[in-house]
Parts: C-alpha cells; sequence; structure tokens
C-alpha cells in the first residue's frame, strides 16, 4: 500500500529585526525576534516505487495567483530538502511531494522555509530515515537561516544569520492582521537597498534583541511592546514599494497598535489587541479601502505530522 505523509509548518513574523552592515561572506548578521503565527503550509509526502522527486501544488493552495508560474522544478525548497535528506541520509527512495501553500509567495514570512521543514519532517518519517528535530534543523540550517524556526517554532531570539536560536518561553498570546501584497519583494534586492540606503551611515552588528521589547512580550503588555516593534528592512521594502507606507498608516488609522513589515517584505504586520480587535481592524480595512487582509496569531507550535486522515484544510 502506498503511504503518504502530511507535516504542517508554520510562517514566521518578525517581532523585531535588526541588521548589521554586510559581511564578507555576504551575508548580514542580525538579532531578530521570530514568531511563529497561525498561517500553515502543508506538505504532502508519498512514496514511489523509483528514485524520481516529483512537485505539485494542492487545490487549497491560496497564496498561489498564477499556478502556471510557480516553480515546481529543482530550485524549488521542497526539493532541495528532499534531496539534501537522502544524501545525507543515503536513503534514495522516490517521493511525490504536494505543497499546500497559504503563506504570501516572497512576502518576508518565511514561507518557503516552513516548506523545506515541512518536507524534511514529511519525509524522515516516511523513509523511517530516523532523524531527529535537531539533526533535521542543522540540516535545514544549510537551505535558509528560517528553516531551523519553522521545524522549532513558538518563539525565539536568532541571532548570526538568523539561525543561532535561543527559544523564548513565551506563553502570552499576541494577535495579529496580516496585509499581504499582491506580489513579492526578493530577500536578496531588498538587503542591497538597505545597504545602498546606509552607505553613508555608521551600521553596527546587533548582538541583542531589546530587552525592554522581550520583556514586554513576556508580560503580555501590548502598550509597552507596540513602540518597541522594529524592522531595520522597513525602509528598504517602502524604497522597493512606496505604496506599503500607504497600508501601514491606513492600518494604524484603523487602530492596530503598531504596523511594522515582516522580515523582508511586503507583507505588513498589524499588532491587535486580541481577536476581537483584530476582526475590528479588518472590517475597518475592508469597508474604507478594499484592503485584503489575514487573521492569525502566535505563537504556535512548530512543524508536526498531522494525522493520516486529515486533508489539507
Amino acid at each position: 500500500m502506498i503511504q503518504t505523509v502530511t507535516a504542517r509548518a508554520p510562517g514566521k513574523i518578525n517581532a523585531y529585526f535588526r541588521v548589521g552592515p554586510p559581511r564578507e561572506d555576504g551575508y548580514h548578521s542580525v538579532a531578530s525576534l521570530y514568531l511563529a503565527v497561525s498561517l500553515y503550509e502543508d506538505v504532502s509526502a508519498t512514496g514511489r516505487d523509483d528514485e524520481e522527486i516529483h512537485v505539485s501544488l494542492h487545490q487549497n493552495s491560496t497564496a498561489v495567483a498564477d499556478r502556471d508560474s510557480f516553480p515546481l522544478g529543482p530550485e524549488n525548497l521542497v526539493v532541495k530538502a528532499a534531496t539534501m535528506l537522502r544524501e545525507h541520509t543515503g536513503h534514495y527512495a522516490g517521493v511525490d511531494l504536494c505543497i499546500t501553500k497559504r503563506v504570501p509567495i516572497a512576502g518576508g514570512m518565511g514561507g518557503g522555509s516552513a516548506d523545506a521543514a515541512a518536507t524534511l519532517v514529511a519525509c524522515n518519517a516516511l523513509w523511517g530515515t530516523g532523524l531527529n528535530r535537531e539533526e533535521l534543523a542543522r540540516l535545514g540550517a544549510r537551505l535558509g537561516a528560517d528553516v531551523p524556526f519553522a521545524l522549532y517554532g513558538g518563539a525565539a531570539v536568532g541571532l548570526g544569520v538568523g539561525d543561532d536560536l535561543a527559544p523564548l518561553l513565551l506563553r502570552t498570546r499576541t494577535d495579529w492582521v496580516l496585509v499581504p501584497a499582491s506580489y513579492g519583494l526578493s530577500t536578496p534586492r531588498v538587503y542591497g537597498m538597505l545597504d545602498r540606503l546606509r552607505a553613508n551611515e555608521s551600521v553596527t552588528t546587533p548582538t541583542e534583541v531589546d530587552p525592554a521589547m522581550i520583556g514586554a512580550l513576556l508580560e503580555g503588555d501590548l502598550d509597552k511592546l507596540a513602540p518597541l516593534l522594529a524592522n531595520d528592512m522597513t525602509r528598504a521594502a517602502l524604497a522597493l514599494a512606496p505604496e506599503l507606507g500607504v497600508v501601514r498608516d491606513l492600518g494604524e488609522a484603523a487602530g492596530a497598535l503598531h504596523a511594522l513589515v515582516s522580515g523582508s517584505g511586503p507583507t505588513l504586520a498589524l499588532l491587535a489587541r486580541n481577536q476581537e480587535h483584530g476582526a475590528q481592524i479588518i472590517t475597518q480595512l475592508s469597508d474604507e479601502a478594499g484592503v485584503a487582509t489575514l487573521q492569525v496569531h502566535g505563537p504556535v507550535p512548530g512543524t508536526v505530522i498531522l494525522p493520516a486522515f486529515t486533508d489539507s484544510l
């Protein structure tokens, strides 16, 4: 009987994101506070009789506007993740990988990294390769700094290039309204713009996330937290897509406690007081400006295997 394993991984927002100057290796050191939120990617892995890796999109992939242009070849992170796991373990089995995409593509929320994390967990279970979460995270880090966090979920401080993770034992829920754009922004392009904007500025390497911000988040004090939310990438994203500033202002005018770009953008994250307040913000943005939104909360767990009877919702 052909077996299928489905894994679900969360998208993330960066509630805090400081970026250092470019390093000799071309990367940037960062200080980030990652928050896994309730917007998920699913990857179903089904065994094959050969050694081929085949990728498809599930019909419920709400984040994909143009299915024909979505890359399903070797450049897709799910293919890279499955290939890497095979090479690492020597288990050269084939697999059909079906992705259900809900996280905005190239939106600064780590959707591709969530796909990679889900693929590692699903294939590890399907093939019985027996790697633990820490081993999968080390593999995933080779695909991108956000992959280990998608595996662990919750909340974490990320240093280095973002993959040096320190879990944050956060029990307080925060509610957010996401405003996805109809386009994506290339992460390298946004970093490049940030470097150009700061060419004549003195930029230091960040070594920590603001302790006051962490304290406010742990306490659940949203009035303290809101002004401490920060993202150095915002100015670069706004330089590349000035209309984001208009939407940000609309969000704050609708009652959001703070609006910031997540990661490299262009997704905007609006902090709400609670779920009901978030619904009010959504109503106002929809009625007065016709802005499309998503309501999420965090923190949520990292990548999990779904029960066999659970379909991709």
